[in-house]
């Protein structure tokens, strides 16, 4: 009920970061999440701030709005966020930042549903196809930040 991927990226960590915590960009990123807003008074990424991403699920739909909370935020390391359905947590989002040696990053996106009753009926059912949709859409979402990174750290 988990995945991940992990490119490195010729930028150093603040550039990456700035694109990462930044979810008012993720629709130039992201192949579901379309746009997304800060809100209840969220300017920025801080730890408990909430947003709203506009989602359109595997690139075709169902469109809907999803509530996210920040549940980690450590500036040039570290972010991420849980999204919620009906009030609870049903899956965490993460991007972790490791500088390395050549002054890039390597970025690792991950997904983990939440082990409850309904997710894990859906992942017996589903689950090796929406992890492939999952890591087939980290994969395209770091490429395009890697893209737009790499031409800001020129």
């Amino acid at each position: 009920m988990q995945g991940s991927v992990t490119v490195h990226m010729a930028a150093p960590p603040k550039v990456v970061w700035d694109l990462v915590s930044d979810v008012t960009r993720i629709g130039e990123f992201s192949p579901e999440t379309f746009e997304a807003e800060w809100v209840d008074g969220a300017t920025g990424p801080a730890l408990g701030a909430h947003f709203r991403g506009h989602v359109k699920r595997n690139g075709v739909g169902p469109v809907y709005w999803t509530s996210c909370k920040v549940t980690s935020c450590e500036p040039e390391r570290d972010f991420g966020f849980s999204v919620y359905a009906a009030g609870a947590r049903v899956n965490n989002w993460r991007y972790q930042l490791e500088p390395t040696d050549d002054g890039g990053t390597d970025v690792t996106e991950s997904f983990r549903l939440e082990p409850r009753g309904v997710l894990r009926l859906y992942w017996a059912v589903m689950g090796k196809l929406r992890g492939r949709t999952n890591e087939r859409g980290m994969r395209e979402t770091l490429e395009r930040i890697k893209a737009v990174a790499e031409a800001d750290a020129r």
